[in-house]
């Protein structure tokens, strides 16, 4: 009994230090770059002893990975949870839109740029970061289907769905310098337009030999 009552308390400070180191890297990531975020200097921000921090993550490349990948789990819980009071019907899309824009400009995309740029030259965090990408990348792809509530089956949906991220990516990558929020506004507006007709199943054509569809029935000339 004594030793699984240590056990347990000894787990959740484990957890609890590998928090704080996560989420003191992604701060450290947005506040001063790749450059600027040392293992020594999230340590000291944690609050964790360096010999803690190299325990749980040795190297660099695996403390900023695993601090991204905590915190694209937790923003896609976060954007499920906001989910769930969206209205139904036309407005659904366009808050959807706006939920992830504001995903595409938060915290996590300036961690996740400033490592995009740094693996260009640097193979360990290329190696590490380039399945992490591909991962969190089909979580949004899914996560964005399952928030407008289409059917990837139809075609055509598959493509406007990923040109959205893409377009999404792209405008938060232009707002990382200036404000750029009448611009996105501007472009998500038209573009909100453009998906809901991409998005809208075609209804099926009338059958041009019936009478709705005004070819001569049976008791017409």
């Amino acid at each position: 009994m004594p030793a699984a009552s240590t056990r347990v308390p000894q787990q959740e400070r484990s957890r609890a230090t590998q928090a704080r180191l996560l989420e003191a890297t992604v701060e450290c990531l947005v506040e001063h770059g790749w450059s600027g975020t040392t293992t020594t200097v999230v340590a000291a921000r944690a609050g964790v002893s360096r010999g803690a921090q190299l325990h749980h993550y040795p190297t660099k490349a695996a403390l900023v990975t695993a601090a991204v990948a905590h915190l694209a789990e937790r923003r896609a819980e976060e954007l499920r949870i906001e989910a769930e009071a969206l209205p139904a019907g036309p407005r659904r899309l366009d808050r959807v839109i706006d939920l992830l824009a504001a995903a595409f400009t938060g915290p996590l995309f300036v961690a996740a740029l400033e490592l995009w740029v740094a693996a260009r030259t640097d193979a360990e965090l290329r190696g590490a970061l380039v399945p992490l990408e591909a991962r969190v990348g089909r979580e949004m792809h899914r996560l964005t289907v399952a928030l407008l509530g289409v059917d990837e089956r139809r075609p055509g949906v598959r493509e406007a769905v990923q040109a959205t991220l893409d377009l999404l990516r792209g405008l938060g990558v232009a707002n990382l310098l200036n404000d750029d929020s009448a611009r996105r506004t501007a472009l998500l507006h038209t573009w909100k337009r453009q998906l809901a007709a991409l998005l809208t199943p075609e209804t099926d054509p009338p059958d041009r030999g019936s009478p709705q569809a005004g070819a001569p029935g049976p008791d017409r000339p």
